[in-house]
């Protein structure tokens, strides 16, 4: 007779709930600890290169604003070398963490970002990337989190030869990825989940 195993089923999968602002920015839902949220500043002393603040909305497909969203940021520091420890280009810039994470403003679901503007890094076969940030977002509805990228409007030379760009088959939808200066070294940035102006995501 076969043996009865008493294996544990798997977990349901679940969206992101309520629950991710308290496990990963438990300081912006009212619990104090570990002295401050992780990835709230980037910037931990004299940073190299242009200051700028990155601010920015998630939209669902109505054009409504997620207030629960969550977004963290990657990118390299302002002259393209990045805080890991498999940078072997270089040494990073030590006061630039180069990682952020930002939930979104409980009424108007507006982000926020105090960083750097990138420099540029090589792709794999040694062509420049332009200046870039790389986003995950997630929120209530959201089973995986999304990958996109942030590429600056005012770089126009770089993001016209940039390897990833040039690859986009809809070039019309370019500007989904395109923040736009707003002046005071301020770039604005919206996500939309869906509709006519949806971002463009990267399945990686």
């Amino acid at each position: 007779m076969p043996q009865v195993l008493h294996n544990l089923r798997e977990t349901p999968s679940q969206t992101a709930g309520p629950y991710v602002h308290i496990g990963c920015t438990p300081n912006f839902t009212g619990i104090d600890i570990y002295g401050g949220d992780l990835g709230k500043c980037m910037k931990t002393g004299p940073v190299k290169g242009q200051e700028i603040t990155i601010k920015g909305t998630v939209f669902d497909g109505t054009g409504t604003p997620l207030r629960d969203a969550m977004i963290e940021i990657w990118q390299a520091d302002a002259e393209g070398l990045f805080n890991s420890p498999e940078e072997t280009r270089g040494d990073a810039d030590p006061n630039f963490t180069g990682w952020g994470r930002s939930p979104g403003d409980m009424e108007t679901g507006e982000f926020i970002f105090e960083t750097v503007k990138p420099g540029a890094v090589p792709f794999p076969d040694g062509r420049l990337q332009a200046p870039h940030i790389t986003f995950w977002v997630v929120a209530r509805g959201i089973n995986i989190g999304l990958h996109t990228r942030l590429y600056f409007e005012d770089e126009a030379d770089a993001n016209a030869a940039d390897p990833i760009l040039t690859r986009i088959e809809h070039q019309n939808r370019i500007p989904t990825l395109l923040a736009k200066s707003e002046g005071s070294g301020t770039y604005r940035f919206d996500i939309h989940l869906q509709g006519a102006g949806e971002t463009i995501f990267f399945d990686i």
